[in-house]
């Protein structure tokens, strides 16, 4: 199963509509599952650097196959191997707020970033896209997620 283009394109529209709602020039990424860019794009006014910030969280989401504050705990309990794994990649991995797996009947389809807000708004805009457009939301607990 892969990503198409008019889906990547409704995600992207779908949070534009939400960042003018609240006010916010964003930048929206839009990943297949390898990683690699179907759809990117940075609203007028949107920072420079957010298409890149958009960028690493949807590739992070991907190739994690998680959303990206599930990757938090990871980058606590394990901070020198999760910089160096990090570095790996055609983008940084990333640990924060508003970057979102894919997911459809179970599998991994690409990832969508959103940059642009507070942290919190962009994992908002981006759960609500993704739920809005019936990708599945549950992920399992990244292992070593809690210290013991």
């Amino acid at each position: 199963m892969t990503l198409d283009f008019d889906s990547a394109r409704r995600l992207v529209d779908d949070a534009r509509r939400l960042g003018i709602e609240l006010g916010k020039a964003l930048s929206i990424a839009v990943v297949d599952y390898g990683g690699f860019a179907v759809l990117v794009e940075r609203m007028d006014g949107a920072r420079p650097m957010t298409p890149s910030i958009a960028l690493s969280k949807a590739y992070s989401a991907a190739v994690m196959q998680r959303p990206t504050y599930m990757l938090e705990n990871w980058r606590e309990s394990d901070p020198v191997f999760f910089t160096q794994v990090g570095r790996m990649g055609q983008h940084p991995i990333v640990a924060t707020m508003g970057g979102y797996t894919l997911k459809r009947d179970g599998v991994i389809v690409g990832g969508v970033g959103v940059s642009g807000g507070s942290p919190s708004e962009d994992q908002r805009i981006v759960e609500q896209i993704v739920a809005d457009a019936g990708f599945q939301t549950d992920f399992p607990a990244w292992a070593g997620a809690t210290k013991g």
